[in-house]
């Protein structure tokens, strides 16, 4: 809520505990403890804009029925100063109450005075916070489900910024370990097939022709001067050249999306730094590792019963999931991917950062517990560390399912996506679906340009009310800023309930924050393109009335505020003219 929509809350609230508080002291309702009650927002704005529950919550204290308390403590009620305008007793005993027309200028007021701050909070009180995001693997393009999870995390991570939180973006480039080995693997057997067709390709081999390029454009520069020599010097020749190019590509896909990371952390500074080999020491002492058939092995299976058990789960529940241990080092002395996970986060909370958010695709669904039991077994708090699990996406075209890019013929990359569709719709629309919800993408609607398309939606609510403020300025009248009593004249249905929408900015924010789910703003600023929307069919802004005209300039503006606060925090253009 706004800073005025907090202060209306904060001081009802403070009146009607000193209400209680009266009533007891004069005898009226008896001596007991304040209850507990709630503020909330009715349903039927007919019944009020605030409602309170204080004479229900104090039933058992008050010992009289809701509706003969809920009037004791109107009486003793001093609303003197407030923007509360009236009250009434509703229903089994609720108290509504009615907001003034001064509210709904502070409101106003307090948009034009913020300008592109408005929407901003303390809320996250400065916690450092790391959003990791994306951290596709560079042995082959980014697919469509990087193309969610960047809109998702960026987005995210803005929502955070504005609530008040430290953010750092981060992308964890997987550029050691098994899959770098198959991708070497796989360019050494596409480089010697070149130069002799009989060369096996390996069975776990990365298919795409991303490899077979990356081997042709290899040979192109050395020619057959690899083939005879040594495997191993071969294979690392073929990933000194591949994978930085497959990394800048990834760079210039997230730079094309509109992703700026504040690091792309390379996993291979856990090996070369000996981080890994650390964590895997630090369990050892805590005797938390065992050998087995020439592996190392983590227990798993006893750190995260332990957590299951303090939670309160059954014994019976736990083996029902058929936890197991995990290998962290393979018998061939090569650390897998979760070694040099636990060695990852160690190093961010190292870093200093208080919460970590991964956002991760939900097939990793089952690696969640283990690492964050990881992280207990390590001394390090696991409810510190929180992983959004984000849902498949399927392309649509014609309302059918689409798998092949019509430019190359081959399965659907991020960079093809963003050849086809506007940056805007794709990180819009991205972004009105949850991320633990299925999407299906429809490109159809991508594209367009009417109100079907959300993005296009919003943007074009900006684009009207610029059109109409230079329709005003062309025509010789100067916009101005409004007195309050001008203010107060905004009384029409269609008005008040647009206020009421541009005041909830920052609680919006906030909620995306707390809930890590940005598409509450996504939803947000639609309902203020449709609030607009109405509010402008039925009030015409150009009228004889010259204060009347300048206050609902004055909301124009402040939509138009609100708008563009929404759309530049989601990196989204937003045009003058459409």
């Amino acid at each position: 809520m706004s800073k005025t929509n907090r202060n209306v809350y904060e001081t009802l609230r403070s009146r009607i505990e000193d209400a209680v508080r009266a009533a007891m002291a004069k005898g009226a309702l008896p001596e007991g403890d304040l209850p507990a009650f709630v503020l909330e927002e009715p349903a039927d704005r007919s019944h009020g804009d605030i409602a309170t529950n204080v004479a229900m919550a104090g039933a058992r204290v008050f010992r009289m029925a809701p509706a003969k308390a809920a009037a004791i403590i109107l009486e003793s009620l001093d609303l003197e100063g407030t923007y509360i305008e009236k009250h009434e007793i509703a229903g089994p005993g609720f108290i509504n109450f009615f907001l003034s027309k001064n509210y709904f200028a502070a409101v106003l007021r307090e948009i034009e005075t913020d300008g592109d701050r408005y929407g901003e909070s303390s809320y996250g009180k400065g916690e450092k916070v790391m959003v990791e995001f994306v951290s596709a693997n560079p042995t082959g393009p980014m697919h469509l489900g990087n193309a969610r999870g960047g809109a998702l995390g960026d987005c995210l991570a803005a929502v955070m910024d504005k609530a008040g939180y430290e953010v750092y973006r981060e992308f964890y480039v997987n550029d050691a370990g098994n899959q770098i080995e198959k991708f070497a693997n796989s360019l050494e057997a596409r480089y010697l097939q070149k130069y002799d067709s009989t060369a096996a390709f390996p069975e776990d081999g990365y298919q795409g022709e991303d490899i077979t390029e990356r081997a042709e454009e290899f040979a192109a520069i050395h020619g057959d001067s690899y083939v005879g020599r040594d495997s191993a010097e071969r294979r690392q020749a073929l990933v000194d050249y591949a994978l930085p190019l497959n990394i800048e590509r990834m760079q210039r896909d997230m730079a094309k999306y509109k992703i700026e990371f504040d690091r792309w952390f390379m996993e291979s500074t856990l090996h070369e730094n000996g981080e890994v080999k650390a964590i895997v020491e630090t369990l050892r002492e805590k005797g938390l590792i065992y050998e087995q058939d020439g592996a190392l092995w983590y227990k798993n299976k006893q750190i995260c019963t332990e957590i299951l058990l303090a939670q309160g789960k059954s014994q019976d529940y736990i083996d029902k999931l058929e936890l197991k241990d995990d290998v962290l080092i393979r018998k061939n002395g090569n650390p897998t991917y979760f070694a040099a996970d636990i060695a990852y986060h160690k190093n961010k909370f190292d870093r200093g950062f208080e919460k970590l958010i991964d956002v991760w695709g939900a097939d990793h669904h089952g690696h969640v517990m283990r690492l964050k039991g990881a992280m207990n077994a390590i001394g390090y708090d696991g409810d510190k560390l929180d992983i959004l699990l984000m849902q498949l996406v399927r392309l649509m075209r014609d309302g059918k399912p689409v798998k092949m890019s019509k430019r190359t013929g081959k399965a659907i990359q991020l960079a093809d996506l963003l050849e086809e569709v506007p940056v805007d719709s794709a990180r819009f629309i991205f972004n009105t679906r949850e991320a633990n919800t299925q999407m299906d993408f429809d490109l159809d609607l991508a594209i367009q340009q009417d109100s079907q398309n959300p993005v296009y939606y919003v943007q074009y609510a900006h684009a009207r009310i610029c059109s109409i403020l230079r329709n005003i300025e062309e025509v010789g009248i100067r916009v101005r800023s409004c007195t309050d009593d001008e203010l107060t004249l905004l009384t029409a249905p269609e008005e008040t309930e647009l206020i009421h929408l541009l005041s909830a900015f920052d609680s919006e924010i906030i909620a995306a924050a707390r809930d890590y789910d940005p598409t509450k703003v996504t939803k947000y600023v639609t309902n203020v393109a449709t609030g607009f929307h109405k509010f402008y069919n039925a009030c015409r802004v150009k009228v004889d009335d010259e204060s009347l005209m300048q206050a609902r300039l004055s909301l124009c503006i402040a939509v138009k505020t609100v708008i563009k606060n929404v759309l530049d925090m989601f990196k989204i253009t937003c045009p003058e003219r459409m």
